[in-house]
């Protein structure tokens, strides 16, 4: 027992071990020890850094990210296209987290500055971005979130009704017609919802189409948020589709695009979102 107690005193007493983190760029960087002060520049990543319980961390975020409601207290450092860097090395963070297509991952890097670009866009890439993280931060069994997920999308699936299931689906998830197709997050989802997609997977996760391609393929079910709906029903040909003329939108909140637009810990309410349109608009 003392020759016990007196390796565990020597191993608590040995300075943190240090970790490569490989990023999505193919990027290594090395952590001396979890860091302290996070900035995150994609609303998905800083969700997830505080639902792995280190929201104190965070001494910076981008402009979009706004959940939990503890991180709208923290300074907006921009967002992809006018990110501020000379405020992010002022918030002196130990690392920053940011998205693969983010410009300013080199300019960080010339700063002296860690940087980590991490970009979920599939369940499988959601899972293993929290692994991550997790590594990022020293927390244990960051995977337990991903559990969490996959059982909440399994019980907003158990929620669909029979009648709803293999609807064909058109989700346009920005202005200017770019639609969720079936590789992507959303797209997975609706799968694992038993929905069908009008966007194939060969189109790409998130492809623009063209309004024709809608009304050629006549989907019995539509998702779009408030802006998008404005004038969707008027588009030249679409009042020939079946879920326009079904009365079969789904128009959703801008909280609710939050919710469904980011690959991260609230998927699983994202999942009970789009299940309850699906009992709602083609349950019956």
């Amino acid at each position: 027992m003392r020759s016990f107690i007196a390796a565990l005193l020597i191993a608590l007493a040995l300075p943190a071990r240090a970790v490569d983190i490989k990023d999505d760029l193919g990027q290594v960087t090395t952590l001396a020890a979890p860091p302290q002060r996070i900035v995150s520049l994609l609303p998905s990543l800083t969700e997830t850094v505080c639902e792995l319980g280190a929201c104190a961390r965070l001494v910076g975020v981008d402009r979009y990210s706004n959940h939990p409601a503890s991180v709208n207290a923290l300074p907006k450092v921009g967002s992809l296209d006018d990110t501020n860097v000379e405020l992010i090395a002022s918030l002196k963070p130990d690392v920053v987290l940011l998205a693969t297509s983010s410009r300013v991952s080199e300019r960080l890097r010339a700063l002296g500055l860690k940087v980590i670009a991490l970009e979920p866009r599939s369940y499988k890439d959601v899972q293993r971005v929290l692994g991550t993280i997790g590594q990022v931060l020293g927390v244990p069994d960051a995977q337990r979130v991903w559990r969490y997920i996959d059982a909440g999308v399994s019980a907003a699936a158990a929620s669909v009704p029979p009648a709803a299931r293999g609807v064909r689906v058109y989700y346009e998830v920005a202005t200017g017609m770019w639609a969720a197709g079936e590789s992507s997050f959303m797209g997975e989802t609706l799968t694992r919802l038993g929905a069908g997609n009008i966007i194939p997977a060969s189109l790409g996760p998130f492809p623009k189409i063209n309004p024709e391609f809608v009304v050629k393929a006549n989907p019995g079910l539509i998702m779009v948020g408030t802006r998008g709906a404005e004038g969707l029903t008027t588009r030249p040909g679409w009042d020939r589709i079946e879920a326009v003329k079904r009365g079969r939108i789904c128009v959703f909140k801008p909280e609710e695009g939050d919710i469904l637009s980011r690959p991260g810990p609230r998927m699983a309410e994202a999942a009970q979102i789009m299940a309850k349109c699906l009992r709602e608009k083609a349950g019956a």
